[in-house]
């Protein structure tokens, strides 16, 4: 409880550094955005490519979601929309090299199953007409339980789609009320038996805690039931309360649980998960052995990006759609949150980027550092590396030794098991950008 109090401070999460309030802001031209492509794909000489497409309608707020939503009933969206993604993925494939194949691609919300079966495959198949997608590509999307049907479910398995995503959250009614995310076991059942019976080889289900009205007791039995449906993997996510991004969040504050039983409650999930067998992956995640997630921890292969926790490292991440973030390693580029002016410059012929950044070699090094941080719970450096650079680190890290977070080494820096579930704050002593801004102003959600 001690470390608790002391760690749980606002932190970022680490899906790339530097994080996004920290990124110069300048937005690429679609000339110098096409080069830092062309030359990602030529240092690198890898053509795999991993592909995220934002569909951010919904047909009603969840509270508890920080993602870029659109809401709205109006199916006739559908189609313009696809119109949109497949003419940006047109101009992508104007430089992009004829020999690029999709090594992973992701479907994000929003939600994704809004759509019906027959525009998720106008998308995928107008993707795949520009360029194939590999041997053994991960396809996944993110589905609602409520609204996910077998036609769905089928249409993408024969596109190539292996893996899928629900978000669950939470399985007591009360606290779905609260966050305005309601679907039924039944809903969830009923997904997950047609989903296994078509021959999707992954399910993840997506769990938070720290949710209005959460308890020792609901959270038992969330991860119940969780076990007895045997998802491969889940993500068991601190919820993130941010009432200046989502004012929605303020209607339920009395209910959230307090600091300490928010912390019992991430306790209590992440060991009835450990008892069920399920191994802990990186940060807020957990797989079966049989998962690729596991396996590719076994072989020293996860990697973090934008879509999180990944199994494939490519070159680059593009991101088609509303706010999705582009990477191509030394940069980002971030897509209009706006739908309409995301869309007023898709039909100009322009990339409709809000904002962007280029790192710097000393950025590019931290980089690299958190990134094996977040995925292997380690990190080391050579004897010539930036000296300067770790002897401040160190002194930042000085109370995480003493607190049993972490081991110093001479070279290496390594998360104890205690310290895994502050493995934010860790990375934090790492980010040179945190410490020389003033940090007065909340950006972040709470590290736990």
């Amino acid at each position: 409880m001690d470390l608790l109090r002391k760690y749980n401070v606002p932190g970022p999460r680490y899906t790339s550094y530097p994080t996004v309030p920290h990124w110069s802001g300048i937005q690429p031209s679609g000339k110098s955005w096409s080069v830092l492509i062309q030359e990602r794909q030529y240092d690198s000489g890898e053509e795999g490519i991993s592909l995220y497409i934002h569909l951010p309608f919904c047909e009603k707020m969840c509270t508890y979601c920080g993602c870029t939503t659109r809401i709205t009933v109006n199916h006739e969206v559908e189609s313009p929309y696809i119109e949109l993604l497949l003419k940006e993925w047109e101009m992508y494939l104007e430089f992009l090299s004829p020999r690029t194949v999709i090594k992973e691609l992701h479907l994000g919300g929003g939600t994704p199953t809004f759509f019906a079966p027959g525009q998720l495959k106008r998308l995928i198949e107008g993707i795949s007409a520009g360029l194939p997608f590999a041997e053994k590509a991960e396809l996944s999307f993110e589905a609602h339980p409520a609204n996910t049907t077998y036609e769905h479910l089928l249409t993408l398995y024969k596109l190539g789609f292996k893996r899928l995503s629900l978000g669950v959250q939470d399985f007591n009614p009360e606290v779905q009320q609260h966050i305005k995310r309601v679907q039924s076991r039944e809903d969830v059942e009923r997904v997950v038996q047609q989903a296994r019976s078509i021959g999707y080889e992954s399910i993840n289900f997506d769990l938070i805690f720290g949710l209005p009205a959460q308890s020792l007791e609901s959270i038992r039995d969330t991860m119940a039931q969780t076990i007895s449906l045997r998802p491969d993997r889940l993500a068991y996510y601190s919820y993130a309360h941010v009432p200046w991004l989502k004012p929605a969040q303020r209607l339920y504050e009395d209910l959230l649980p307090d600091q300490a039983l928010k912390f019992e409650l991430y306790k209590l999930g992440r060991e009835l998960l450990e008892e069920a067998s399920y191994a802990e992956i990186g940060m807020d995640h957990f797989a079966l052995v049989s998962d690729s997630l596991y396996q590719a921890v076994s072989l020293g292969k996860l990697h973090r990006n934008f879509m999180g926790y990944t199994v494939s490292d490519t070159p680059m991440l593009l991101g088609l759609g509303v706010s999705a973030i582009s990477d191509t390693w030394t940069a980002f580029a971030q897509n209009d949150k706006s739908v309409e002016s995301y869309s007023e410059g898709i039909r100009k012929g322009e990339f409709a980027f809000i904002k962007g950044h280029e790192l710097t070699k000393e950025e590019l090094y931290i980089r690299n550092h958190i990134l094996q941080l977040m995925c292997s719970f380690e990190t080391q450096w050579l004897p010539s590396e930036s000296d300067q650079f770790w002897d401040e680190v160190k002194i930042r890290l000085e109370p995480l030794e003493q607190d049993g977070l972490v081991e110093i080494g001479a070279l290496s820096l390594k998360v104890t098991n205690v310290g895994k579930s502050f493995v934010r704050n860790i990375a934090m002593a790492l980010d040179k950008h945190l410490w020389d801004t003033n940090r007065k102003t909340q950006l972040f959600s709470q590290t736990v």
